[in-house]
């Protein structure tokens, strides 16, 4: 009994850190716009804070893993939490110094925590569901507060920021403040709480066995699937913003207010990306893993090749996630190809945790290393953007629609790992 409520402390535990990741990663996207204004850059300057918080994958995302190795689940989650302080810290002072450069050192340190608490998480949550489905299934109800997280943080900045045009960063400050109490309290209750640590058996290094995670095939797919996977999910939304607000082309054929329905629409994608996990979550006991990310697959990539292919001059009345004046929720006429590319957020839902529950079946005492380089892996989420957006600049700045070839071939990749390289091929000792 005391093991069994010692689990439900330490699962509960791990899904306030999952949100907490969301958090500070979705803040990035809305500083970007203020970033933009604040201090005249250009575009693509103002997805810096982004693409630092992914590069820092990439930087941290192995020493991350040999930090759980060594400290365990429970001293790494702290460890992560105050860099994680230390990162919300620094951007909040940007605002006070008015520095894009001080600002961009803040979200560089965040992305060190993001990368460790993400390290932390996911194969604690798979080990306490015991693997398999069940792993899975928690991984997705993790996976829900991680987006409910991440939409709170649209509806508070929208609340805070009637005028993107207008705001400046000490305009955020009070989700800044928020950020910061969330760490503080977070690092009370982990300090407080018995995680339960796997044995790691030490890794062999000697010349007679070279064994580790990258010997198993389906591991090393798989965490080509975490890089293809990011790059997918920031994609779509990313590019989805820019394309309707875009001024030259106004595709939503309106006089004026282009960037709000712009950016409903986008929050629209991340709050059925919570509707999906919530659904994943309570399918994920019955339906496998291997099921689950074939079908989203197929499903991702008809609905993304319907969005290159259909007409803007076709227009439908989308429900979205609006947080106006009028409420939270309403109707806005949008080109249906940036419905479709909405609703592919309930297939990019489940594919986190379908992906690293293949990838990380059988590694045994090899777990902890893998995440670490899943998480170097997620820095996909900061270069298959850029790569839309170069193919969208090739095109004299109108490519949108074409730049979403970089989605269908991401899809067609998780789809051949789904049904082919996820097969499990143990390495032998």
């Amino acid at each position: 009994m005391g093991k069994k409520k010692g689990n439900v402390v330490a699962i509960i535990a791990m899904f306030f850190l999952f949100g907490m990741i969301s958090f500070v990663t979705n803040l990035a996207s809305p500083m970007g716009d203020i970033l933009k204004n604040q201090f005249s850059i250009p575009n693509w300057q103002g997805t810096l804070g982004v693409f630092a918080n992914f590069i820092a994958y990439a930087v941290m995302g192995i020493p991350a893993g040999a930090l759980l190795q060594k400290l365990g689940y429970k001293k790494t989650a702290l460890l992560a939490i105050a860099v994680g302080f230390v990162g919300v810290g620094i951007q909040t002072l940007s605002g006070v110094a008015e520095s894009f450069s001080v600002y961009l050192l803040g979200a560089f340190v965040a992305g060190f925590s993001m990368c460790m608490l993400n390290t932390v998480v996911n194969p604690m949550l798979n080990n306490l569901g015991g693997g398999g489905k069940k792993g899975n299934q928690l991984i997705q109800l993790g996976g829900s507060c991680n987006s409910l997280a991440g939409t709170a943080v649209i509806i508070m900045t929208g609340i805070l920021i009637p005028s993107i045009a207008k705001a400046q960063i000490s305009d955020v400050f009070p989700l800044m403040y928020a950020a910061l109490g969330i760490f503080a309290f977070a690092f009370v209750v982990i300090l407080l709480s018995s995680i339960p640590e796997t044995n790691n058996e030490p890794v062999q290094t000697t010349e007679k066995s070279k064994i580790g995670p990258m010997s198993f095939r389906h591991f090393v797919l798989g965490a080509i699937g975490i890089f293809v996977y990011v790059g997918v999910e920031v994609g779509i939304p990313n590019v989805l913003q820019k394309w309707l607000q875009n001024d030259t082309l106004n595709v939503l054929n309106v006089t004026e207010g282009a960037e709000a329905i712009a950016a409903s629409v986008a929050a629209t994608y991340w709050f059925l990306m919570l509707i999906g996990r919530l659904i994943g979550a309570a399918v994920g006991a019955k339906v496998s893993a291997r099921t689950m990310l074939t079908t989203v697959s197929l499903v991702g990539i008809a609905l993304v090749s319907g969005a290159i292919f259909a007409s803007t001059e076709t227009f439908v009345s989308m429900p979205v996630f609006k947080n106006s004046a009028e409420g939270l929720f309403g109707f806005v006429n949008v080109p249906i190809n940036a419905m479709l590319l909405v609703l592919v957020g309930l297939c990019t839902s489940v594919m986190w945790g379908g992906i690293f529950n293949l990838a990380v079946e059988g590694l045994g005492k090899y777990t902890e290393r893998a995440s670490g380089i899943f998480m170097a892996l997620v820095c996909g989420g900061g270069i298959l953007p850029l790569l839309q957006n170069a193919i969208v600049d090739m095109q004299g700045g109108v490519g949108y629609q074409a730049s979403y070839w970089v989605i269908v071939v991401g899809l067609a990749y998780l789809l051949f790992y789904a049904l082919v390289g996820s097969k499990p091929k143990m390495a032998k000792e």
